[in-house]
């Protein structure tokens, strides 16, 4: 007869939510969510975007979750980029031939593939540096050593501005990106 009564099935549903949301936050209790960053807007929506699948993609391959933001955030000008917005293509992947099947997008003379996501370009950046042999050394580093990283990137020939690990290396510790590495 209990379940008639209005005051124990309101008792009864609020108990039920309550436990329903502990379950859900506990469920994310990761890296991710346990840090925020400070900055500019446009910083800090990029970063809460991108956040979980950097951390994702690193626990995946090894790779630093701040490098990838760090390298998405300054490759893709925090996710405004044309690049970015037409073709989600955060890190400026290439078409590479006839191997991409996919979308393309056309800009300056070059060819870039098209993702569905800013999410399936981490993955794909990801990709693109675990199964090319040149970065190899790079997965010798520790997922923690961000600087390491960064001037191996450059070393690598993965970019070819000098001062590209220096810009990485700024990001990483102006918006404390290496709290997402642990």
């Amino acid at each position: 007869m209990l379940l008639r009564n209005p005051a124990f099935l309101f008792l009864l549903i609020l108990f039920i939510s309550s436990c329903s949301v502990n379950r859900k936050s506990s469920s994310k209790n990761n890296s991710a969510t346990k840090y925020t960053i400070e900055g500019p807007s446009n910083a800090v929506a990029y970063v809460e975007r991108y956040k979980f699948i950097a951390v994702s993609e690193s626990k995946r391959t090894g790779i630093p979750a701040s490098i990838k933001l760090a390298q998405g955030i300054l490759e893709s000008g925090y996710g405004s980029s044309t690049l970015a917005k037409k073709a989600n293509n955060h890190f400026g992947i290439k078409c590479g031939g006839k191997q991409w099947k996919g979308k393309k997008h056309y800009r300056k003379g070059s060819c870039y593939r098209v993702f569905k996501s800013g999410n399936d370009a981490y993955v794909e950046h990801s990709n693109f540096l675990t199964y090319n042999k040149r970065y190899d050394s790079l997965f010798k580093l520790k997922r923690t050593d961000y600087k390491g990283w960064a001037r191996g990137l450059k070393k690598a020939g993965y970019a070819t501005n000098p001062t590209y690990p220096s810009k990485l290396i700024d990001l990483i510790e102006r918006y404390k990106l290496y709290n997402y590495d642990r």
